[in-house]
Formats: structure tokens, C-alpha cells, sequence
């Protein structure tokens, strides 16, 4: 009987690919262990995104290709996952208890970014990340009413803000500061100032993802805030219609212009499903993201159909992914999740947090 040997594991696990990242296990760095004793083989992978719905999966598939070794006998396949902070912006430091900031933005409003921010966020808590949330529509905040949550978030120094909690997830708004039907009339310093402040003075509690749900457009306060706050990755999301398409484009190169990573397109809106007979129609058109995630050389994360249920969910405090678990949306906004953290994966990591500051002092 032929010795399988360690390398006869590794090539075949190089064969192996994660559809979350579209990369071998090998090569995403996800196979921290490989040991044979005799013909036994015992294997521990490591995931570097939250896969809670995916592991079983993982395992499963990497167990059958075991299995095609020759002689081989007793298969262990362990397998977890570990989020690790990434590179931002070159002169950027990343924020502390935060590892990763992702960025969710729009070249218009009225897309659903802010229906997509919530339950992206919500998805990859239910994937097993810990995960916050900003709300940066200082003029138009959503987030409050999507959760549910109302109120000013405690205090316990007077200086900074404990973050309101919904669903396991960690959020702050400027909707908790100022009464529903207050206008906020500021120009965009203040507005910029004001979102900082939001971001900073949060006491966020050692999370994986904050998601930043930017004010649609790509005006001075967009641009100032991408180039002002430590991004490790960002997300566009767009309807098919030509005119959402040509303002994502817009959000696309303000990305590009500040050296943030895109780490893909989020169609909203794709198909409308009637209710009653369950005839589908694209009602903004057809294709329109895809076409766009693939003339820009980035990744389309998925398509969302227009359903009623999204909307009403959101509404009434308990959005799509924790108020119908198991329906179809849901699948997708942890599809998307999946995705967006595991390209994430990839990226260059921060090891800044490794390497002590050096102090020097008159003595």
C-alpha cells in the first residue's frame, strides 16, 4: 500500500475551491494543519470570514475529496473561521475594537442601501461575526427605525456613548440624538464633524465588521468621510436601471480615487415576484449590475428581488434576515455576507496592533 504523504493532501486540497472567495483553500490561506498517521488523515481548516452556514458544507466536500486518495483510511476534517483586521488607507490608522470598517454606499438615493446595510450587517452576525453598525445619513437616518431602537444611547462618562443594541448587533445613529421630525440643517463641515464624532466617541465593543451606511451621493461630505475614516473595503449598491447604474459608477471611481478596495456590487430591486400569481418582471431592467460588476472588474455579490416583505420588515423593526430566517432573501443578504467578507479575506492584513508604541522620554 502506497505512504500518503502530506503533499498528496495539499495538492489535492489545492483543488478544493471556496466559493466565497473563488480562491483554493491553499492559496486563501485557510488550511492551517495537515497530518498523516499511516494510512489516517486528519486535516484543520481555518476560514478567515465568518461561515457559520458554510462549514458544514466545507467539510462535507473536503471529506469526499479525501476520500479519493488512495489507501486512505480514517478522514478528520476540522473546521472554524478567525477574523483578523486589514490594511485601510495608507494614512489612515485603523480604529480601536474595530477590526474591519466596511463601506456601504450608493450614487443615488432611493436603491435600498440602507434596507442592504441592515441586514448585510445582520447576516454576518448571523454568520458568527461581531458586528456594528454607523448610520451616516445625518439628514436622512434610517437605521433606528429599521432596528427598532429609539432613544439617546447611555453614557457613562459623559464623553462618550455606549452603542444601542438590536439582534446582536451594536449600531449608533444620529437618529438617537435629535427628535424624529427635527430637521438637521447643517452644512457639510459640520455634518462631517458630526459623523466623526459618531464613529470615535462610541464605545464600540471588539467587533469583526462596523458597517458604514454612507449618505447616498458622491458630494464633498461622501468624499471627505471615505478619505477621513480608516476603510478596509466597500460595497456599491445599485438598481438595473441605466440611471442608478451611472450614479453607482460615480461612487465606484470616488472609491477608487481614495485607494479604498471595492469588494463588489450589490444589485437591489432585480425582480419584482408578484404576490398573488408569482410572475416575475424587471421592472427597473434586467442585467444592469451584473453588466457593470464585469465591465469594472469587480465582483457581483448577488441580486435582490423587489418584494414587499423587505420593506415591511424594515419598517416595522425586524428586518428580512432575523424576521423570515429561512426565506430566500435571507439566503442571499448571507450569501452577500459570505462574499464580502470572505474577498475581504484576501486582502493584505494590519499588524500594527502587533508592534508596541515606542515612547521616548527626557529621563
Amino acid at each position: 500500500m502506497a505512504q500518503i504523504e502530506k503533499s498528496d493532501v495539499e495538492n489535492l486540497l489545492k483543488q478544493f475551491i471556496d466559493p466565497n472567495n473563488e480562491t483554493d483553500l491553499v492559496t486563501a490561506k485557510a488550511v492551517k494543519s495537515i497530518s498523516v498517521a499511516g494510512n489516517a488523515v486528519t486535516v484543520k481548516l481555518e476560514l478567515g470570514y465568518p461561515a457559520n452556514s458554510y462549514l458544514d458544507s466545507l467539510k462535507t466536500g473536503v471529506t469526499e475529496l479525501l476520500k479519493t486518495l488512495p489507501g486512505v483510511g480514517e478522514i478528520k476534517v476540522d473546521a472554524g473561521f478567525k477574523v483578523i483586521a486589514h490594511t485601510v488607507q495608507k494614512t489612515l490608522k485603523p480604529l480601536p475594537n474595530v477590526k474591519n470598517i466596511i463601506a456601504v454606499a450608493s450614487g443615488k438615493g432611493g436603491v435600498g442601501k440602507s434596507t442592504t446595510s441592515v441586514n448585510l450587517a445582520l447576516a454576518l452576525s448571523a454568520e458568527g461575526g461581531k458586528v456594528g453598525i454607523l448610520d451616516a445619513d445625518i439628514y436622512g437616518p434610517s437605521i433606528p427605525t429599521m432596528l427598532g431602537l429609539y432613544g439617546a444611547p447611555d453614557s457613562a462618562d459623559g464623553k462618550s456613548m455606549t452603542p444601542k443594541t438590536a439582534y446582536g448587533v451594536q449600531t449608533i445613529s444620529i437618529g438617537y440624538l435629535v427628535d424624529a421630525g427635527q430637521a438637521m440643517i447643517w452644512r457639510g463641515p459640520i455634518v462631517t464633524n458630526a459623523l466623526q464624532q459618531l464613529l470615535r466617541d462610541t464605545n464600540w465593543s471588539d467587533l469583526d465588521y462596523l458597517i458604514i451606511d454612507l449618505p447616498p451621493g458622491t458630494g464633498d461630505i461622501q468624499l471627505t468621510l471615505v478619505q477621513q475614516i480608516p476603510v478596509s473595503g466597500s460595497i456599491i449598491v445599485t438598481t438595473p436601471q441605466d440611471i442608478a447604474l451611472i450614479d453607482a459608477q460615480r461612487g465606484l471611481a470616488m472609491f477608487e480615487k481614495v485607494n479604498v478596495p471595492v469588494l463588489g456590487l450589490v444589485e437591489n430591486m432585480s425582480m419584482h415576484i408578484c404576490s398573488n400569481c408569482g410572475h416575475e418582471e424587471a421592472i427597473f431592467g434586467h442585467g444592469g449590475g451584473r453588466v457593470m460588476a464585469e465591465t469594472n472588474r469587480i465582483d457581483f455579490l448577488g441580486a435582490l428581488p423587489l418584494d414587499i416583505h423587505i420593506r415591511e420588515f424594515a419598517d416595522s423593526g425586524r428586518p428580512t434576515v432575523v424576521a423570515d430566517p429561512e426565506g430566500r432573501p435571507t439566503q442571499i443578504y448571507k450569501e452577500i455576507a459570505r462574499k464580502v467578507s470572505a474577498k475581504l479575506a484576501l486582502q493584505a492584513k494590519d499588524f500594527s496592533s502587533r508592534f508596541p508604541n515606542i515612547v521616548v522620554q527626557n529621563t
